[in-house]
């Protein structure tokens, strides 16, 4: 047992530290201050919080202190977190290139971290369908953003207007069907799994020659 481990209470459990566990420890280390900062709280603040000592704060922030495991929790607790996410390592794999749709002009980023989650980005050039029969509707939700021009969004009964750096989010069991207005528009898109697949299916149909809405430019 170490000096450390011998002058602490005995209900902390001492993280074990080895030399590769040195930038986890410098990490978690700056995650708590910077929660703690961006929730507005002083230390005196979070430390009320997770009923911790002002100074036992300030040595876990700035490196003085070994981290314990029990205190950990509290203050993950406190800083409305979880424990796993307070210990999480940095992932190698940050930066990644996009999948590029040749057929449909489309970039597709997937997030790593929300399984079926996919970004997409768009140009189109189309308005949105004149026919009503011809908007898509399937389980699922989608976010998105007009980065450059004004797109048309047809959604129920609805015709919205949506001009560049305004966003729109609805539950695509609404029929819906988007469009280009008054020249190229360029759209930022986030899918859940479920509306991913739906214009997937939606794909499939014009591939085998089904109607399909023209002007869709997000799949």
């Amino acid at each position: 047992m170490t000096d450390a481990q011998r002058t602490l209470p005995q209900w902390h459990t001492i993280m074990p530290m080895t030399q590769e566990d040195g930038e986890l420890d410098s990490l978690v280390r700056k995650r708590i201050r910077a929660l703690r900062v961006a929730q507005g709280w002083s230390l005196e603040e979070l430390a009320a919080r997770a009923k911790v000592s002002q100074s036992t704060l300030s040595r876990i922030e700035n490196g003085r202190r070994r981290l314990a495991l029990d205190q950990l929790v509290t203050l993950a607790r406190a800083l409305d977190t979880s424990l796993d996410q307070l210990v999480e390592t940095a992932s190698d794999d940050i930066v990644s290139n996009p999948v590029v749709d040749g057929a449909h002009g489309q970039l597709r980023w997937p997030i790593k971290a929300e399984p079926g989650m996919t970004v997409i980005r768009q140009r189109m050039t189309e308005p949105p369908p004149d026919n009503p029969s011809r908007l898509r509707a399937h389980p699922g939700r989608e976010w998105l953003v007009v980065l450059s021009g004004t797109a048309i969004l047809l959604l129920g009964n609805r015709r919205l207007r949506i001009e560049t750096n305004q966003a729109a989010e609805f539950p695509t069991m609404l029929p819906h069907a988007i469009g280009a207005e008054g020249g190229p528009c360029e759209l930022l898109g986030i899918f859940d799994r479920d509306a991913r697949r739906g214009h997937e299916r939606g794909e499939g149909a014009e591939r085998t020659g089904r109607p399909a809405p023209p002007g869709r430019s997000l799949p």
